[in-house]
């Protein structure tokens, strides 16, 4: 069976964008500039992925050629170009078609990845967590399907006489114990491709329900949960290790983050709430990839509060804003509770930094002030802990006395973590205690139960 192949980190590369003539554009900027953007993206992609970059071509066509994509002469082109920068891989910026991909390939002798097998390959390397490695099968095995390719001689018991004779079940020149009705190799690899994919889902599915019993356990503790999402590169991890002390992988890498992972993280008011560390969005992000990765997206969709991180450095930021809001629109979170936090604000000069606060673009009047933070240096990290404790849910917090029977030992721990304790006092076999504790915890942990002198 064909598979997909990881790129060798030796291996250069040829990149190739596509433009439309035609294609709606904003008015006064050129045809082409938003694809020009994305090849220069397609640049990080391919290091990401480890390949080195021999060089790059730009395409401006009124329409798409059906057989390549891009016409026979862009093709002679592009061959040359591989031939002189000595480049056995060409990376296309657009999805090709099974045929296009097929015709290039046997024109340039050339392999021909595009777009989306690129991000594959990354999410391919990046995947740790069992769910990570299913999800990224099963989006291989889905993209790999329609380009299986066979010239239909290599038969598997198939009768008749030979290759494509008609033979059959009825066919009489077969050898001993190969008549009947024949499956072809490619037909083979496909059912096979397809019994793979079915187990891989069951598997998912699985995996999803382990993962709602983990959600389900947290909620037994009301621990509301902010999730931070963003375009990949924007920093997202350095800001989570920064917030967290935890010790996820930094990396200017794209796709460097790809399983979820979360931390308990108090605020200034003292309330813990759960912070996650999400999968980077791009743009052009295909479908089959965001639905094979919605249960890893999960951890946003259940989140109380979304901190949108941007990289306030870059010069397309509000570009891959749109991106982001766009992806979280097709995640049904569009409405959800948000802070926007511009992060890598040391990348700035003082006075870009005062001219930056003070546009309009970031700071409409009667919002409030934008948040700029430096996950590198931890500065602004104190105001963004007071804006989130701000924006999360408000849970009231009330004085109760308690007289717990040492026995229960989880709920004097859950008192301690999620509330704030001012007195404790051993009393025989009781703990008497004095704390401030969230109304919410109280009720989920019953403390009404063990709750003296009124205080409930």
């Amino acid at each position: 069976m064909k598979t997909t192949q990881a790129i060798p980190s030796t291996e250069r590369a040829l990149l190739v964008g596509v433009a439309w003539k035609r294609s709606p554009r904003v008015h006064g900027i050129p045809a082409g500039t938003p694809e020009r953007e994305s090849l220069a993206e397609l640049v990080e992609l391919a290091r990401s992925a480890g390949a080195a970059i021999a060089g790059s071509l730009f395409q401006l066509r009124d329409k798409a050629d059906p057989a390549t994509l891009v016409g026979r002469g862009k093709l002679d082109e592009i061959l040359a170009e591989a031939n002189a920068k000595d480049a056995p891989l060409i990376i296309f910026d657009s999805d090709l078609s099974p045929v296009q991909q097929r015709n290039i390939e046997e024109h340039t002798a050339r392999r021909v990845i595009d777009r989306t097998q690129l991000i594959l390959d990354i999410f391919a390397r990046h995947a740790r967590s069992r769910e990570g490695q299913l999800q990224v099968e099963l989006a291989q095995l889905n993209y790999m399907l329609p380009r299986l390719t066979g010239k239909g001689t290599a038969l598997s018991r198939q009768g008749g006489k030979g290759a494509g004779g008609a033979g059959g079940a009825g066919g009489g020149g077969g050898h001993i114990g190969v008549r009947g009705p024949g499956e072809k190799k490619l037909e083979t690899d496909r059912r096979r491709i397809r019994d793979r994919v079915s187990k891989i889902e069951k598997d998912i599915e699985g995996v999803r329900k382990q993962r709602a019993l983990r959600r389900e356990a947290r909620n037994s503790v009301p621990l509301g949960t902010v999730a931070l999402v963003g375009y990949t590169n924007a920093g997202k991890s350095t800001l989570f290790n920064a917030l967290s002390r935890a010790e996820v992988l930094v990396s200017s890498r794209m796709f460097a983050t790809l399983d979820p992972t979360i931390r308990a993280l108090r605020l200034p008011s003292g309330r813990r709430v759960l912070l996650s560390d999400t999968v980077g969005f791009i743009r052009a992000l295909p479908k089959g990839l965001l639905n094979a990765f919605r249960a890893t997206l999960e951890e946003v969709q259940e989140a109380a509060l979304i901190v949108h991180v941007s990289d306030v450095a870059s010069a397309h930021n509000q570009e891959l804003d749109v991106a982001v809001n766009k992806i979280l629109g097709e995640l049904g979170v569009a409405g959800r509770p948000t802070l926007h936090v511009w992060n890598k604000m040391d990348l700035l000069a003082p006075d870009e930094r005062s001219e930056w606060q003070k546009s309009p673009v970031h700071r409409p009047e009667g919002t409030e002030p934008p948040i700029l933070v430096s996950a590198l240096t931890g500065a602004g990290l104190d105001e963004l802990l007071q804006r989130i404790d701000q924006a999360l849910p408000g849970d009231p917090v009330e004085r109760l006395s308690l007289r717990l029977p040492l026995s229960e030992g989880r709920t004097l721990a859950l008192v301690h973590a999620l509330g704030h304790v001012v007195r404790s006092e051993l009393h025989d076999s009781h703990m008497l205690l004095d704390a401030d504790v969230p109304v919410s915890v109280a009720r989920r942990l019953k403390l009404q139960h063990y709750s003296v002198n009124g205080t409930f």
